[in-house]
């Protein structure tokens, strides 16, 4: 993939209680991604969109919950999350990155 490619991989970071604990114990930091995205993707985009080292992808597909409106029934989008494991002694700033 191109650089412009690579810059629309990750959608947002998510932020959970359990990523939260993961980013503490195990340098894993978590993100939404695009459903068409693969695990090499998401390193490259990682890497550099961060200026870091990942030692690992793990990828979840969450399918969508089912919705009613009123009478209107319909389903929440699917979500695919990567799970990204860093180099010890690397970390991601999220709040530096957003400041520039």
């Amino acid at each position: 993939m191109n650089r412009e490619q690579l810059m629309t991989v990750l959608l947002a970071p998510h932020v959970t209680e359990k990523t939260s604990m993961a980013m503490q114990n195990h340098n894993q930091y978590a993100f939404r991604v695009r459903r068409e995205a693969t695990k090499i993707d998401i390193k490259q985009a990682v890497e550099l969109m961060f200026d870091v080292k990942v030692a690992g992808v793990q990828v979840v597909n969450e399918p969508g919950k089912p919705r009613r409106f009123g009478k209107l029934q319909g389903r929440t989008q699917d979500v695919k999350k990567a799970y990204v494991s860093l180099v010890a002694g690397q970390t991601i700033d999220f709040e530096a990155k957003a400041r520039a």
